[in-house]
């Protein structure tokens, strides 16, 4: 545990700090990522399964092509990272920056709650970490091969327009999937990650 306290460090202070200071959630963003954080706490405090020191959530009402998937540290409650990351293309509604979720095979929508970051494995878009549904929206994660990777199309900066969907899947840039993979790498036990709207 010492190990990996370490190494926690190592990549909050080296990694993190360049994205702590961007961050600039709107006052209604902040209530409901606060909301999130309150929620993942009680969670975690039910079991010994999960990370007590970081969460991932992802705000999905944030339109596509801002930051809104965000590393956060559960001790010193902060933010220490964030970036863009994609949506299902059938969670895309006529309204654009409505949308829609579904925890259904094929439908190639993102779900909505908490899953467990998994197991990493080489799959269509290189290495890839399994994702497991513990809420009742998001329970055919597994099922639906749903899972946490880079895609080459994912912008590492904010635009002002939207990015690419994905078939379901939380898809970051290359260059914060290797920020991220330095976190959930180094923790034992699963890493929640939250996603709402």
């Amino acid at each position: 545990m010492q190990i990996f306290n370490l190494i926690l460090f190592f990549v909050i202070s080296f990694f993190g700090n360049t994205n702590e200071n961007n961050t600039s959630l709107t006052d209604t963003e902040l209530e409901r990522f606060n909301t999130q954080v309150e929620q993942v706490k009680a969670t975690i405090k039910t079991t010994s399964n999960y990370n007590i020191k970081i969460a991932f959530f992802v705000d999905m009402k944030i339109k596509s092509g801002k930051n809104r998937f965000f590393v956060y540290d559960l001790v010193n409650d902060k933010i220490i990272d964030q970036g863009l990351v994609a949506h299902g293309s059938g969670s895309e509604t006529k309204v654009r920056g409505e949308l829609k979720f579904s925890n259904e095979p094929n439908s190639n929508s993102t779900s909505l709650g908490r899953c467990v970051i998994g197991k990493a494995y080489k799959g269509n878009f290189g290495k890839s970490y399994k994702l497991y549904g513990i809420d009742e929206t998001n329970t055919n994660a597994l099922k639906r091969a749903i899972v946490l990777h880079a895609y080459s199309a994912v912008p590492t900066e904010e635009q002002d327009y939207y990015i690419s969907n994905s078939h379901g899947c939380p898809m970051v840039s290359e260059a914060f999937f290797k920020r991220l993979e330095k976190i959930i790498d180094t923790s034992k036990p699963g890493i929640i990650l939250d996603v709402y709207y």
